[in-house]
């Protein structure tokens, strides 16, 4: 198992050609460092001493030679050491992951997520830092002091014998200092495992917090592990600084040695200058490998916090088998039998006591009864989610637990009440249960995909295809998209216009040339288009000199100034009145955080015509420009001003051509407007109310003219695509299920458990997916559902009434009735 191994394990048995490769490099990095230290000898005793400047020459050569070598095999050897610990991170945090990720679920109730993180990312990092450098490191220093400190016994063994004697002291004195540093590093990762915890459950719990406006509550939280890390930090610098106090110290005693006792024999001629000269270079380059090797063990003290801490904490037997030591296949018909199946959690707690049932294949079995009764605990033994320690489960021959999750999978399908929504797209969510069968099956990663139209009859079957066709429809496609679907887009835009146009023109505002767009803004009015890029034209032509410059020559400049004044004192002493209320904010262009700016500069414009202050120009423009007349109520817009916005259209388009012509799309029924939704791109106009019948009037021409144009099935395709967002946040509670459901029928397991699938379903859905499961499954896959809402199940073959962990009734609907007992009670507290 990956937590069994030992730090050094990892070290000394991963990647071992090039860890050769490494030693090798070592080699002749240790020769070419100890090569200049001969040539400085040289340089003094030979060329400067005789004056020979050829050889002056070839000695310095040499010696930069060396250096510029020992540099290169120094910078190779270091990125060869990154390579290397970081390809045993990725076996490391790929191996942790996936036997984290097998863990009992049981596991994770006491295990918080901020932790599992922490492990996986900073801590492991650390240890695989270290593991790159755990053979080359102490290889290269130590045959680096190796080679040093013989070279310093040819030059003066006495001088050798004193500049190392002081080795000793700080081997004794650094290992105490760095177990009390050990110790409170090992506190640190506690602590900061806890702060990642408190902060990762605040980010869960962030709606919490909002609403009871908890946040110093929470702050307060951090800053207790905070200054805890204050403290610990704190003391750990103490000893770490301790540690290179110590060093530092020694390090220094040696050359304050070598210059009183080698000066002295230097003196008395016993000991040349150019020796001592190699002696001194020596000993200082003797200290870079010793440095190395401190840090070194400092960071080897490290890593082994880190990693035991690892083992700690993810040293848990999986519950089941992943894989079958023998693959051979299983085929299991859905017979499902239960026998004295007892069930308990730590503590000694039974949850489950004495259960009894058996489901013949293509049965369908309701668990019912009171909160707390064991419903779920039930249908999570029966899915292999716990394991159970007495009594027996029975998949046809096999008992539960002995089965590997490769051989069970493919027959299963489990939903949750709250199934988990991953970060992506609604296909691969839908996809995922069928992808995990599949590589189990094939062994592969990327199996093959089940046909398109048979996901999307899941999508149907679940009811979730008129969510899909919405996400289809807001889709905007690039301008990468193939011209095929575009050109369909188009054709399908006329049709739906000859074919529907006069019905949805009390729904629809289509876009026309020469008509004014009273859903539309007056920016849109007059571009008749939209900006390229971010942004719309009533928030970037404000801020443009240039689109100023164009009002004033086509005359709009002041009529413009003054729908934005009007604007402002017919709205503003309204808004003040009604307070903060957000329908009436919806009803005017006056958003709630500018309210004050035009309120201050409505102070300056009580009378009729007092001229408009330049400082006051651009809010005004912007009020006017985002106005849409059929939407805020409150402003009349002058036939007058409607006219010259129509006769300054195609100036605009004129003009932008000739200053800016990518600046802006324009609206052209014959051409497709990327950066706008499908939807928009087949209406070429803009609905007049969000009411629900307006969306159903135009969905039914819409889905019309997409059946008519063989755009159905592509839109919904474009629909599965959908990102759905972390956590799946982007949908609904009720889509979430659907996903969930839509996911597990994909694999079309012989047995599908629901833990109350369908309780955040509408009536509607849940009697969709009910009478697939009634009409479409039966008979084929044995259902086992936990079930709410009682009168889904009255077609159920059994029912099983719990309570307090035991099965106290079981039988047909009707059956439970005559008995009175404590199923009787429960439906007529549904009634």
């Amino acid at each position: 198992m990956i937590l069994k191994k030992s730090l050094w394990s990892w070290a000394l048995t991963r990647c071992r050609g090039l860890q050769a490769l490494l030693l090798l490099l070592i080699v002749f990095t240790v020769f070419f460092r100890v090569f200049p230290l001969e040539m400085q000898k040289r340089i003094i005793n030979e060329a400067v001493r005789f004056r020979k400047i050829h050889t002056l020459f070839v000695y310095c050569g040499l010696y930069m030679g060396a250096v510029l070598l020992a540099g290169l095999l120094k910078y190779a050897i270091n990125v060869l050491q990154g390579y290397i610990g970081q390809k045993i991170l990725v076996e490391m945090r790929t191996g942790l992951y996936r036997h984290i990720l097998q863990l009992p679920i049981g596991f994770y109730r006491r295990t918080p997520p901020g932790m599992v993180i922490s492990s996986l990312t900073a801590e492991i990092s650390s240890v695989a830092d270290f593991l790159g450098s755990a053979v080359t490191v102490p290889v290269v220093n130590v045959l680096t002091l190796a080679t040093f400190g013989a070279y310093m016994f040819h030059l003066n063994p006495l001088l050798a014998v004193l500049s190392l004697a002081t080795y000793p002291f700080e081997i004794a004195i650094i290992p105490f200092l760095q177990k009390r540093f050990n110790r409170l590093n090992s506190e640190r990762v506690t602590v900061t495992r806890a702060m990642s915890n408190a902060v990762g459950e605040a980010v869960s719990g962030i709606h919490e917090i909002h609403a009871n406006a908890s946040y110093d509550l929470e702050n307060e939280k951090v800053a207790r592990f905070s200054r805890n890390l204050l403290q610990l930090r704190h003391r750990m610098n103490l000893y770490k600084f301790g540690i290179k106090f110590t060093n530092n110290f020694f390090q220094s005693l040696g050359p304050f040695l070598l210059f009183l006792i080698g000066g002295y024999l230097s003196i008395q001629g016993r000991f040349s200058l150019g020796a001592l000269v190699a002696f001194l270079s020596a000993y200082e380059k003797l200290y870079d490998p010793w440095k190395e090797l401190m840090d070194f063990y400092q960071d080897y003290q490290n890593a082994s916090v880190s990693y035991r801490r690892i083992q700690e904490a993810f040293d848990v037997q999986p519950e089941f088998r992943i894989s079958a030591p023998e693959p051979k296949p299983v085929h299991i018909s859905g017979h499902v039998r239960v026998e004295d199946l007892s069930f308990e959690v730590d503590g000694h707690i039974r949850l489950l006591e004495q259960i009894n049932v058996e489901l013949k294949p293509g049965q369908r079995l309701a668990l019912v009864g009171l909160s707390g009764s064991g419903k779920s605990t039930l249908a999570m033994i029966m899915a292999q989610l716990y394991r159970y320690d007495y009594g027996h489960v029975y998949l046809d021959q096999y008992e539960l637990k002995e089965l590997a999750k490769a051989e069970l999978t493919p027959h299963l399908g489990f939903v949750a009440q709250y199934p988990f929504i991953f970060d992506g797209s609604i296909r691969e969510n839908i996809l995922y249960g069928f992808r995990a069968m599949a590589a189990f099956d094939g062994g592969t990663s990327e199996p093959v995909e089940p046909a398109p139209g048979e996901v999307l009859d899941i999508v149907e079957r679940v009811g979730l295809t008129e969510d899909v066709l919405r996400f289809g429809l807001n889709t905007v496609l690039g301008r990468e998209c193939c011209e095929e679907l575009t050109a369909k887009v188009l054709r399908a835009r006329r049709l739906l216009h000859q074919t529907w146009g006069s019905q949805l023109g009390d729904s629809v505002e289509f876009f026309q040339e020469g008509t004014f767009l009273d859903y539309s803004s007056i920016a849109t009015n007059i571009v008749f288009g939209y900006p390229v890029g971010e942004g719309r034209p009533c928030e970037i032509l404000p801020k443009s000199p240039r689109f100023r410059a164009f009002l004033e020559e086509s005359g709009l400049w002041e009529p413009l100034l003054a729908l934005g004044l009007d604007v402002a004192r017919r709205t503003v002493p309204l808004l003040s009145d009604l307070g903060d209320d957000p329908f009436f904010f919806q009803q005017s262009p006056i958003p709630a955080d500018e309210l004050d700016l035009y309120r201050h500069i409505l102070e300056h414009y009580r009378g009729p015509s007092v001229p408009i202050h330049p400082r006051d120009t651009e809010p005004l423009l912007a009020l006017a420009l985002r106005t849409i007349p059929g939407k805020h109520k409150m402003v009349v817009v002058p036939q007058a001003l409607r006219s010259k916005i129509l006769e300054a259209r195609p100036l605009f388009r004129d003009y932008c051509s000739q200053k800016d012509p990518d600046a802006f799309i324009y609206y052209s029924e014959n051409e497709y407007l990327y950066s706008r939704t499908l939807l928009e791109n087949l209406l070429f106009g803009r609905l007049k109310e969000e009411a629900s019948w307006v969306w159903d009037k135009v969905m039914e021409a819409v889905l019309e003219i997409l059946h008519k144009e063989n755009l159905y099935d592509h839109v919904l395709h474009l629909g599965l695509e959908f990102q759905v967002g972390s956590k799946g946040d982007r949908l609904s509670g009720g889509q979430k299920q659907k996903v969930g459901i839509a996911r597990a029928l994909l694999k079309k397991p012989r047995v599908l458990i629901l833990d109350e699938a369908t309780a955040s379903l509408d009536m509607a859905s849940q009697h969709r997916i009910q009478h697939y499961l009634d009409v479409e499954l039966r008979g084929k896959t044995t259902i086992i559902s936990v079930a709410h809402r009682l009168e889904t199940i009255r077609d159920y073959d059994l029912i099983a009434v719990m309570k307090s962990g035991q099965i106290v009734e079981i039988g047909g609907y009707e059956e439970l009735l005559e008995r009175k007992g404590l199923f009787y009670e429960l439906v007529r507290g549904h009634q």
